[in-house]
């Protein structure tokens, strides 16, 4: 298995601690067993072993993990100024290239999560400033103008900032920037990061195995689409006589793909749509605001004719406890989230079980 994660702080520690948080959870909803072992490191590769056993199946999985934590790190790390300024930068990039008006035209509510971060950061300066200038329109002495932009500024970078965390609003100003930056594919940082990929790629499926699953969670499809097309185009032999499964789970290649500059990424989505070995289908699901909803990817991304991933649907309704869907359902990103966490009943989808269970990941995508 490879899994590409989303756009979270995260790196494979976290994400195999995830995992085997969820995985222990589903063995016990199915009546199996499971071990889920520590990560290991081979060069550029970041890995784990999951064993897992019922009364007459076993499976043996190697999750190879490919965390683009560092580079959540990179962008998050630097000075609000910068995020912020970087932040509202590449999102006139996305819609100086059409990204946005494609988002409303295919997807609108995609549509209006690429608008919320800025527009709420955007009402927060509005207010701060209307606070910094209420001196001068109500005629106040000069002294009181000085006072008003101290006001101001703690309103706006110590309690409003601070109170947008829990939509993380500046979290996502990164996400954007690195939307553009797999788009257009010019930055060293990620062509380094791809090429490391590529080396634990190419490690994970020269290994023997019944199937390899490609699994990719958001912004971790089109980083994998990144990753798995450029080995398309320079070693297609490595795939030929194996079953490989390319599984995308809320998946966002069409964030950068609708982007006029993403020649590159749409070129090898392409590319893996053709590869005969490959079989990619499309989970989605209705209460996810932050996927392209009956959107057809490969389609959208400029090739018709290739063959079209099928479309898998899940209902959140139907995975969880009442009380969990209740808990999470007004939190978009713990709702996108959802796709690789652990269910709370039986259900036709479930990551731990498509992953880790007896059955072949291709068999997910027709649940009964």
């Amino acid at each position: 298995m490879l899994h590409f994660p989303g756009f979270e702080p995260l790196d494979a520690v976290k994400h195999q601690a995830r995992y085997k948080r969820s995985a222990e959870k589903t063995a016990k909803l199915y009546d199996f067993e499971v071990e889920v072992g520590p990560v290991q490191i081979e060069g550029p590769s970041r890995y784990f072993d999951v064993d897992s056993q019922g009364v007459d199946w076993r499976t043996m999985t190697r999750v190879y993990v490919f965390d683009h934590n560092e580079i959540v790190r990179r962008l998050n790390g630097r000075s609000t100024l910068h995020r912020m300024a970087a932040g509202y930068l590449n999102a006139a990039r996305v819609v100086w290239e059409g990204g946005a008006l494609s988002y409303f035209r295919h997807a609108w509510r995609f549509g209006l999560f690429f608008l919320f971060p800025f527009l709420l950061i955007a009402i927060g300066m509005g207010l701060s400033l209307l606070i910094a200038t209420a001196p001068y329109w109500l005629g106040l002495d000069p002294p009181v103008l000085a006072l008003s932009a101290i006001v101001a500024y703690v309103a706006f970078f110590k309690l409003f900032l601070p109170w947008t965390e829990r939509w993380h609003a500046l979290h996502l100003f990164s996400d954007w920037e690195l939307a553009v930056a797999v788009a257009r594919f010019e930055k060293q940082y990620l062509k380094q990061w791809v090429e490391e990929g590529l080396a634990s790629a190419r490690a994970a499926l020269s290994e023997p195995a019944d199937e390899y699953v490609i699994t990719s969670h958001s912004m971790g499809a089109s980083v994998a689409t990144q990753v798995i097309g450029a080995l398309v185009e320079r070693e297609p032999d490595l795939f030929e006589r194996k079953r490989i499964i390319f599984v995308t789970l809320g998946g966002a290649i069409l964030q950068c793909a609708l982007l006029r500059n993403a020649e590159v990424l749409r070129t090898r989505v392409g590319a893996i749509a053709r590869v005969k070995e490959i079989f990619w289908f499309d989970v989605q699901c209705l209460t996810d605001a932050i996927n392209f909803y009956r959107c057809r990817v490969v389609a959208l991304a400029g090739y018709p004719d290739a063959p079209q991933p099928p479309i898998v649907f899940i209902r959140l309704r139907h995975m969880l406890s009442p009380e969990r869907y209740r808990r999470i359902k007004r939190d978009f990103l713990r709702v996108h989230r959802q796709y690789v966490l652990d269910a709370d009943v039986r259900a036709p989808f479930d990551f731990t079980m498509m992953t880790a269970g007896p059955f072949s990941a291709a068999s997910f995508a027709n649940p009964s």
